[in-house]
């Protein structure tokens, strides 16, 4: 699935989010987990990086993940040496055939574009990230390395779990509302629930980000059954953000 903000960049950018369906995973990781650390069958998700990669036109050997730990970290890449990057839950890069990889089941998979800097960035934004501002963060970042204009930035943040299920304790109810406002805190019923898009937006705009250059998704993990949801299944698999400079394109 593509998202519409950036798809009038086809011609030099690929990206998507991936779903479920069309790999070869056995339940309760069926069927295109692309996730190593679920307790699925390695050869099979490896078999499902593979045909992501086929179907994309994508080099295998490019695709860059994180081992996410959910915190606020965010690094720089500069080449495919490696292709998990250790202890972070952000990626930004300015090299052509590189693919940034996040893997999610609920939490906000983030893609950023700078159509300007020819910059791009794949963030895991669950709650933890979120309350460490890592998109903020991420913008900065982006800045200060690449000198890019936050006005320039098209954000997209992809399927993910919603304030219709997203129910959190009344202390983490508490910590939301302390550091950043009632407003994204839902109260039905003597229970508790998080808003984690308008959470992000919000950070994006106070950096800088045109509300037009941020797209949300309007599926929830949690409802849709065609995503992966930890919420919902518990032992399941991860579905994708992939974002790419294409190599075959004078930038």
């Amino acid at each position: 699935m593509e998202c519409k903000l950036l798809k009038p960049y086809r011609d030099i950018l690929f990206h998507t989010f991936t779903d479920r369906y069309g790999g070869v995973s056995k339940a309760p990781y069926e069927s295109l987990n692309l996730a190593t650390h679920v307790g699925d069958d390695i050869k099979a998700v490896m078999k499902n990086r593979v045909i992501i990669s086929k179907n994309h036109s994508l080099d295998l050997r490019e695709l860059i993940y994180m081992d996410q730990i959910h915190g606020d970290h965010i690094e720089i890449i500069k080449d495919s040496m490696r292709t998990k990057i250790p202890k972070c839950d952000g990626i930004l890069s300015d090299q052509k055939g590189i693919s940034l990889m996040v893997l999610v089941a609920d939490c906000i998979p983030v893609l950023l574009f700078d159509p300007v800097k020819k910059v791009i960035g794949a963030l895991h934004a669950g709650r933890n990230p979120t309350f460490k501002e890592i998109a903020k963060k991420a913008v900065l970042k982006m800045r200060e390395v690449y000198d890019s204009r936050s006005e320039d930035i098209k954000v997209c943040l992809g399927v993910s779990i919603k304030s219709c299920c997203y129910e959190v304790s009344k202390d983490i109810a508490d910590i939301a509302i302390e550091s950043f406002g009632e407003k994204y805190i839902d109260k039905r019923e003597e229970k508790y629930f998080l808003n984690l898009q308008l959470l992000n937006r919000d950070q994006l705009k106070n950096v800088g980000v045109k509300e037009e250059n941020i797209s949300v998704s309007k599926e929830c993990s949690c409802c849709d059954e065609d995503y992966f949801s930890y919420r919902r299944e518990g032992i399941t698999g991860r579905f994708a953000g992939i974002i790419s400079l294409r190599r075959d394109h004078e930038l």
